[in-house]
């Protein structure tokens, strides 16, 4: 039988965990956790989950980074209600983290302003579909792929996810461990085991 990680059965071992986990998903592009799902609430009031990449995480202030196009379905769902849940899960590890918390959207702010420069051109390409063909319009063909990256810098924004709750599920052969942290809006924080 593999030994138990140092993390388990410990509340605050299995946070630092975490927290190195997602700081790991933002370096590396083959963590499991690099491409989570990130839910919202639809404007017709039904759930919305989509593929995101994690492109930045912030342990102190528990805030993680996402790049969307302003003219995506999720800009408008956040403005309308900033709720967000994100998951991630890495199935080598048996490790599943789930998120709460709310969005914040970046546009001609230093937040946006600094992603974009360190955005790479290919990153940059995305955002520079045609004026008013946004992610999800039909089209009866598909486009081709745009030259100028520079072109997608008025479509570029940046989601803040402020976590204010982190569920950790660790699948074990000898026994599952689930924790839960939440953090009012004061930074103070309560842990607590659940059951699996």
């Amino acid at each position: 039988m593999t030994p138990a990680p140092a993390h388990a059965g410990d509340l605050d071992a299995t946070l630092a965990e975490a927290l190195r986990l997602l700081a790991r998903g933002v370096a590396d592009r083959r963590h499991a956790f690099h491409t989570p799902s990130l839910a919202s609430i639809g404007q017709d009031g039904a759930p919305q989950a989509r593929t995101v990449v994690l492109r930045g995480f912030d342990a102190a202030t528990r805030r993680l980074r996402f790049h969307t196009d302003a003219r995506s379905a999720k800009v408008a769902e956040f403005v309308a209600d900033p709720r967000a849940a994100l998951h991630l899960y890495d199935a080598s590890a048996q490790i599943q983290l789930r998120l709460a918390g709310s969005i914040s959207l970046h546009a001609e702010d230093s937040v946006a302003e600094i992603a974009w420069a360190s955005s790479r051109p290919m990153s940059r390409m995305i955002y520079a579909l045609p004026s008013g063909a946004g992610p999800g319009t039909p089209l009866d063909a598909p486009q081709p792929a745009p030259k100028d990256p520079e072109a997608g810098r008025p479509h570029f924004r940046v989601l803040v996810l402020s976590m204010a709750r982190l569920e950790w599920l660790w699948l074990a052969a000898a026994g599952h461990q689930r924790a839960c942290y939440d953090w009012d809006e004061t930074g103070a924080s309560r842990a607590c085991w659940l059951v699996p």
